[in-house]
């Protein structure tokens, strides 16, 4: 291999592989103790010693400490598992390292070399190697120069190898073909959707027999869920609005607050157009008034864009008093200029004219009064609470409590589907849903300010009441399913007469047609199992029946569109797959090699050396 192949592999790339790797030597030696003290583990003749795993912790730790900007510890990594991830690590790269010394893999001195004077760590400014930075970054992982280049010398290895390993895995042509020939193929279909208009006579009411029939058939459908009998007392802003005082003095007050929400200047909807004097000003409006340029060549002539002139919606006051007396003073002319302005002489195009406006007091009095209303209400709830919460401690009961105040009291049989009157509130909804029998009832608060208490009365589990109770029930989910049978048969009476007569499905009547489906497509308004069907055809003119919650397909194969080869999605498609097919080779070439290594050389882990490890972390 060149010096100059050997740059090439990614280091990402020799990540990518390890990772591979990784599931490959999962099951290796676990329950396979063996080594010293200062061996955690070995792969054939590689060693992993426990400076190799505590220098790869240390680093891992210093990594993700700098990503985060906070202290990383050992527990933080092994509470995530990033622990064991490191020692796959290093069993992987011994792997690898085996192979690379079995078959004597290596590089020289000067490959070494001129690979570390191209990590831009250590580089200077001027771009040259500076022996400082090489230094300081050898300090900083605790290595000599000799340990940090044998490491590299070591990736270099590996890197040949996984390239030699995996360099020749491209996806089998004819499995690609074949599979974008499956995907890219589409149909020509034609269809008649028969609803219940359609059925040759309506549905006749059920008799007794088939209610009582469809009842037990079903009778998950019928079912109530799980329930809780609760009670409940509550009181919001809105039951105390009406007794909260609002003074006339507060309403003006909040009304002179908002002024300029209620009063609205005169404006100008504008764009404006500086120029460099007053000379080319004048010619440019004299242009625009015989017609023989618009404004917006004007502006384009500037070298502007539209959007550079526009000023929006200005009033008297966003602009300089010259401006503000030619603009406001005529309200017809669409071009006003030019005028002076802060930025040089400008011409003004108006593109709307929005007189003032305000809205009087006793126009919004009533908003405002509604507002001051609620606010006060929710101050007088929040002081009634500790009053409630006095009675509950002394043991009165919520039908007490409602007695003795301003709260409502009421009952509600909750299964989770109401969304209606306090259930509407989730705070109400979920103590319902987490709240025991003997619960002390505890005043809690509502999102609008309300505050409320419950208690659970009883559970009632899941009941089947009686056919009397779900009549109505039971009657309307009959008839979809009985809809449902009866358009079925329709359809297949029709396929019948189609094959059996020769008649055209076109005389059906209103056909519906698709010219280039494929089987991912998916048809509006149509029952699920479409494309399945459609595609399940192989003949053309064959016909297949789809049915639906209230409807039925037939549907016949008009044509059959094999991948169209020339097509630009076809050739992305194809490439995707070629990389997906290749990717998953890969994957079963490295999980062969793993199975290979652990069967050939054996992998040994210790690990009573990973707890002392782990030990001498603080």
């Amino acid at each position: 291999m060149t010096t100059s192949a050997r740059k090439s592999i990614s280091k990402v790339f020799v990540w990518v592989i390890l990772g591979l790797l990784f599931v490959a030597l999962a099951g290796f030696g676990i329950g396979s103790f063996s080594g010293g003290a200062s061996r955690m583990g070995s792969v054939g003749d590689v060693e992993i010693s426990a400076e190799d795993y505590a220098r790869a912790l240390e680093q891992e730790m210093r990594a993700r400490s700098s990503e985060l900007g906070q202290n990383v510890t050992l527990s933080m990594l092994i509470a995530n598992g990033i622990d064991a991830q490191i020692r796959q690590s290093l069993f992987a790269r011994a792997a690898l390292d085996h192979e690379t010394a079995m078959m004597g893999l290596s590089v020289g001195d000067e490959e070494i070399a001129s690979q570390i004077l191209q990590i831009p760590a250590f580089q200077g400014v001027d771009g040259n190697f500076d022996r400082q930075a090489y230094e300081f970054f050898l300090s900083q992982r605790g290595l000599s120069a000799s340990e940090f280049e044998d490491e590299l010398r070591a990736d270099i290895a590996r890197s040949i190898l996984q390239s030699a390993i995996l360099g020749n895995q491209p996806a089998p042509a004819q499995m690609v073909d074949t599979l974008v020939a499956y995907q890219q193929e589409s149909r020509v279909f034609s269809y008649l959707r028969l609803t219940e208009a359609d059925l040759p006579s309506a549905l006749p009411a059920p008799s007794e027999a088939e209610i009582t029939t469809h009842y037990e058939a079903f009778p998950d459908r019928f079912t109530r869920l799980e329930a809780r009998e609760i009670t409940y007392v509550w009181i919001t802003p809105g039951n105390v609005m009406d007794s909260v005082p609002v003074s006339e003095s507060a309403l003006r007050s909040l009304y002179e607050e908002r002024a300029d929400q209620y009063r609205q200047p005169e404006r100008r909807l504008v764009e404006r157009l500086v120029f460099p004097n007053e000379a080319a000003a004048n010619a440019a409006m004299a242009r625009l008034r015989d017609g023989s340029a618009s404004f917006e060549t004007l502006v384009s002539e500037r070298g502007l864009l539209l959007e550079d002139t526009d000023m929006g919606d200005i009033t008297r006051d966003d602009i300089s008093p010259a401006e503000a007396e030619a603009l406001f003073s005529d309200s017809d002319a669409e071009f006003i200029g030019p005028v002076p302005s802060p930025f040089g002489p400008a011409i003004f195009r108006v593109n709307a004219v929005l007189d003032a406006t305000e809205q009087p007091f006793e126009d919004v009095q009533d908003e405002l009064r509604a507002e001051l209303a609620s606010a006060a209400a929710r101050r007088a709830i929040a002081d009634l609470r500790e009053g409630y919460d006095d009675l509950l401690a002394s043991g009165a009961t919520l039908e007490e409590v409602a007695d003795e105040t301003q709260m409502t009291l009421g009952t509600l049989r909750f299964d989770g589907s109401q969304d209606e009157g306090i259930a509407a509130y989730e705070a109400f909804r979920a103590a319902a849903a987490t709240v025991d029998e003997g619960d002390f009832p505890e005043i809690l608060e509502l999102s609008d300010g309300g505050l409320f208490a419950l208690r659970l009365d009883q559970i009632v589990l899941p009941t089947l009441p009686p056919l009397d109770e779900v009549r109505d029930a039971v009657i309307a989910d009959w008839r979809i399913y009985a809809t449902q049978a009866a358009l079925l048969a329709r359809a297949e009476d029709i396929r019948t007469d189609i094959a059996t007569s020769g008649r055209r499905l076109e005389r059906f009547g209103g056909l519906l047609r698709e010219t280039d489906a494929r089987r991912n497509d998916f048809i509006a308004d149509a029952p699920d199992g479409v494309m399945e069907a459609v595609f399940g055809l192989s003949r053309i003119g064959e016909i297949a029946v789809v049915g639906g919650l209230d409807q039925a397909l037939v549907i016949r194969l008009d044509g059959i569109n094999p991948a169209n080869r020339a097509d630009p999605d076809t050739a992305l498609l194809a490439n995707i797959l070629s990389q997906q097919i290749s990717q998953s080779l890969t994957a079963d070439v490295f999980e062969d090699f793993g199975r290979q290594l652990q069967s050939s050389v054996g992998l040994t882990f210790d690990q009573s050396v990973v707890n002392q490890v782990h030990a001498s972390f603080p």
